[in-house]
């Protein structure tokens, strides 16, 4: 059996500690069900009281979200005696052998303790900006909704709690557990927070990409090189690539395709132009192009977007 310890964050965010107990408890009862033992021990370590109730070996510590707002709100909750002592619980953790799991802004918690450090790591998309900036050594990957670093995984927004707990589910009991609890749970595969990416509001906190994202929103049925949208907005390629990296965490390539594939989307979804047109009006000469952007980012077809609008 495997002993848990799930962090109950003051002000941290009710659903995804919510969302943590429930995916064990139904881990364990589809267990009993099939006449099995429940693979899970579970116990909740409160950190906001003068002591925390932190005595007891586990295997696996699991940091729910911390529920923060924005990035200043973000700041200085870490600077808390409370959010302190989570990051010194999930070292003391790691010291002794146990794996370490956070989700959405609580990654900030993994990271500022070091465990992150020269490791694979995701955060919520829209604090990545942030996180390179404060932890440049961590090898973030904001696209992905889990990456599974063992000993250490992390997750991305809010919700990818309950893909990080599908993760914890097959990892210490067994996939099948896993997909039988996501069956029992409704829930389907997401292996990407790229779809649910906000381009514009990631370009609006720095005025230089916001005129480059506007330039290229007003050029996109054409060709452009990226040279030619630093050049639009008064920056070398290269001061433009690190304003973006820094920004948005993405290559100016892929802040275009970003931009493109937004556009794209809405077309379908808001009118019936064939593929071939909406492909044309985004810059792509060949449909077959953005019909392969759109299966790899969205992990759908056009006509499956068109559906579903």
């Amino acid at each position: 059996m495997t002993r848990i310890s799930v962090l109950a964050l003051p002000d941290g965010m009710a659903s995804s500690l919510a969302i943590t107990l429930d995916a064990l408890e139904t881990a364990n009862q589809v267990s009993l069900q099939g006449g099995r033992r429940p693979p899970f021990e579970v116990r909740t370590v409160r950190t906001g009281g003068a002591t925390a109730a932190t005595r007891g070996a586990c295997d696996l510590l699991i940091v729910p979200g911390l529920g923060v707002r924005s990035e200043a709100e973000l700041i200085a909750r870490l600077a808390t005696p409370a959010v302190r002592r989570a990051g010194r619980i999930a070292v003391e953790a790691r010291a002794a052998g146990a794996a370490v799991a956070a989700s959405c802004a609580s990654t900030f918690i993994l990271a500022q303790a070091g465990l992150l450090s020269g490791r694979r790591a995701t955060t919520t998309w829209w604090l990545a900006p942030a996180f390179h900036r404060l932890h440049p050594d961590v090898d973030l990957d904001a696209d992905q909704i889990v990456v599974a670093d063992w000993p250490i995984a992390t997750a991305g927004a809010a919700m990818a709690q309950m893909d990080l707990m599908l993760a914890v589910i097959a990892k210490f009991a067994s996939p099948g557990l896993s997909e039988a609890s996501a069956r029992y749970l409704l829930l389907d595969q997401r292996r990407s927070q790229a779809p649910y990416m906000a381009v514009s509001f990631l370009a609006g906190q720095d005025e230089q990409v916001a005129r480059a994202e506007a330039w290229i929103r007003a050029n996109i049925a054409r060709d452009f090189g990226m040279d030619e949208v630093a050049g639009a907005i008064g920056l070398t390629p290269r001061t433009f690539a690190r304003r973006l990296a820094s920004v948005c965490g993405l290559s100016p390539v892929k802040f275009a395709q970003r931009i493109r594939m937004e556009a794209a989307e809405r077309l379908l979804e808001t009118t019936r132009l064939s593929v071939d047109e909406v492909a044309r009006r985004v810059g792509y000469a060949e449909p077959s192009t953005l019909r392969r952007l759109i299966r790899r980012e969205s992990r759908r077809s056009p006509a499956e977007l068109r559906r579903t609008a």
